[in-house]
């Protein structure tokens, strides 16, 4: 799939300044293929507007500093509150200042600027068709360096990302910062392992935000650290789509040592 996301739709993108694994993130500097080093608040909106108007991004924080930083590359901003917990909270937060009413929200995560324009055009295509489900969210095929990467980092004690596992139906059955389904060792070896990277973007409807904002935060929402499994806990449907692997390796900026392998794919895809 490619071309434009429809115009219906909107992108937020939320940000926060503190991180516990990476304080200051989105204020962190990536470098692209001519060298020259943006925050990478930047870069993720700057990927948000290459898929619908840039009049229809937003980033929602709660914090000055990247306020700042997004009006001085002109980005819109949308000051939210210092009581979201996470960044489906802050979406929700978010419609509700703006007093929009759009058909699909985007939640693009300021931490993902490297995914493809297909695969957010892909979730809204998907959400439209399937009533049976609140929101939709993508899941990767790895391929082997992916699979690599999630590895190497769980044994170092890092998250290096979210893998989810789904039904035959497509919808998720878990979503964990911990490498899923286990593999034996010949299916660990393929070069397209069996496991699915989750991407941190989502496609809701405003109504999904708005019943997301009635359910109390899950015991496995906490222990994980993952905003979606609220929905699941709440027996909410969540759609997934499943995409083949893309042609890089879509890394989000989780920790420091994620800096060097994203800017190599920036260089590698002469993304300024």
């Amino acid at each position: 799939m490619s071309g434009a996301a429809p115009t219906d739709t909107i992108i937020i993108i939320p940000a926060r300044y503190q991180s516990s694994r990476y304080p200051a993130k989105p204020l962190a500097m990536l470098r692209g293929a001519t060298g020259e080093a943006k925050p990478l608040i930047r870069r993720s909106w700057e990927c948000a507007a290459g898929i619908v108007d840039p009049a229809a991004v937003w980033v929602a924080t709660d914090d000055d500093r990247i306020a700042q930083a997004v009006a001085g590359f002109g980005g819109q901003v949308v000051m939210t509150s210092a009581d979201c917990r996470n960044g489906t909270e802050r979406c929700a937060d978010a419609i509700d200042r703006l007093g929009i009413e759009p058909s699909v929200v985007v939640n693009l995560q300021g931490d993902a600027p490297l995914t493809p324009a297909y695969v957010v055009t892909g979730l809204v295509d998907a959400l439209k068709a399937r009533p049976d489900v609140a929101m939709t969210t993508p899941a990767v095929r790895c391929a082997q360096s992916t699979y690599a990467h999630l590895v190497e980092d769980q044994a170092q004690g890092r998250v290096g990302g979210t893998t989810v596992v789904f039904g035959a139906d497509q919808r998720a059955l878990y979503f964990s910062k911990r490498v899923i389904p286990h593999l034996p060792p010949e299916a660990a070896a393929r070069d397209f392992p069996p496991v699915h990277l989750h991407l941190g973007v989502y496609a809701y409807r405003p109504d999904a935000l708005r019943r997301y904002k009635t359910l109390d935060v899950s015991q496995l929402e906490d222990l994980e650290g993952l905003e979606q499994l609220r929905f699941l806990d709440g027996g909410v449907p969540v759609g997934v789509v499943p995409f083949d692997p893309i042609g890089w390796d879509a890394i989000e900026l989780n920790n420091p040592t994620d800096v060097a392998p994203i800017e190599a794919v920036l260089a590698a895809r002469g993304i300024a």
